[in-house]
């Protein structure tokens, strides 16, 4: 890795640090804070908005690197509809939006960066083969959902971002070897600088939280990686889908569970697998530890071998995929929610 590699995501996460300590003042003196309810899993109120660093500073040195011709044009504008679901989040944490309006920018996002970047390929029977118009709206479906899976998984201190710098990192990695987009791995690596400099205040017990404006942000740029290796590399959108595969499962089986019992998906909650852990052990940073060891121990093998083997993908999934299910189901995904005990 030469100096100028380093030097990129070393100023990233530098300036990330500082932004955010600057927003967390900032939303301190304006009283943006999340204050604790029956639905919380905090208990101090807790400044929030601090993943506008991350946005900000992702969005410096993508334009840097556009300019310097070392991005991929089509990638480029493909990020640019992170800026939209980014600015819907900032609005949200101001004052509430309607779940139909955020749901729509949501969508019009993901068909902007579907159209730039195209529906990914898939390895099956020993060929790669392209969807056709199937993976357009796969992509699409995959880049909404991905962006609001960050956002629910996004309720206990230290937890997304650590996750999204593991994806990014371990996935930027493992699919390094196929021939992506120009700038993509730089990409991935800024995102995760930026990441860990929003973590200094962010670990538990934090100093400020994500909000909409950075989950949603993040979920969109990783699912925007995911597709643009996905062109080239038949194993690339399998190999991201199982780093991810804590989150994926957690909030998928939990919002499956939930609309089962004709609850509204938008409504807050506090029955993910994480935060019934959460409450379980009283403590956040034991549950984001614990994630950081899964995902270690478990996903990135599995990762690995996906990446290894394009052509064993569905093995792969299922390997993965299916243990962390009995898993988030063992620790109460989705479960019933029951009366919040009063703690001293």
């Amino acid at each position: 890795m030469g100096a100028k590699t380093v030097w990129v995501p070393a100023a990233a996460f530098v300036a990330a640090a500082l932004l955010t300590l600057t927003i967390r003042k900032a939303a301190l003196a304006r009283g943006l804070v999340d204050v604790p309810n029956t639905r919380s899993s905090h208990q101090v109120s807790t400044p929030r908005g601090g993943g506008l660093a991350i946005v900000l500073v992702t969005t410096l040195a993508l334009l840097v690197q556009e300019l310097r011709g070392a991005l991929d044009l089509n990638l480029f504008i493909a990020t640019l509809g992170g800026l939209a679901v980014a600015l819907i989040g900032f609005a949200d944490d101001h004052r509430p939006v309607r779940s139909s309006v955020r749901l729509l920018v949501h969508f019009g996002a993901a068909i902007w960066a579907a159209g730039w970047l195209g529906g990914p390929s898939v390895h099956f029977g020993g060929h790669t083969t392209q969807l056709g118009w199937l993976g357009y709206v796969l992509a699409v479906l995959g880049i909404v959902w991905v962006l609001n899976l960050f956002n629910f998984m996004d309720g206990i201190d230290g937890l997304a971002a650590s996750e999204a710098i593991f994806v990014l990192l371990a996935g930027a990695w493992l699919t390094a070897g196929g021939s992506g987009p120009a700038g993509w791995g730089g990409l991935a690596l800024v995102l995760a600088a930026a990441c860990g400099g929003f973590l200094v205040w962010n670990w538990p017990p934090a100093k400020i939280f994500l909000g909409d404006v950075g989950s949603g942000y993040l979920g969109y740029l990783i699912a925007v990686l995911a597709l643009a290796t996905a062109q080239t590399n038949p194993a690339g959108v399998w190999v991201w889908l199982i780093l991810g595969g804590a989150f994926f499962v957690d909030a998928t089986v939990t919002l499956a569970r939930r609309t089962l019992r004709g609850e509204r998906a938008h409504e807050a909650h506090r029955s993910h697998a994480y935060q019934w852990l959460a409450r379980r052990w009283g403590s956040h940073r034991r549950v984001t530890l614990a994630l950081l060891v899964l995902n270690l121990a478990w996903s990135f093998p599995w990762a690995l071998y996906a990446a290894r083997h394009p052509e064993a993908w569905v093995a792969a999934l299922a390997g993965a995929l299916l243990p962390l299910a009995a898993l988030a189901l063992a620790a109460g995904s989705g479960r019933p929610e029951t009366p919040p005990v009063a703690r001293s």
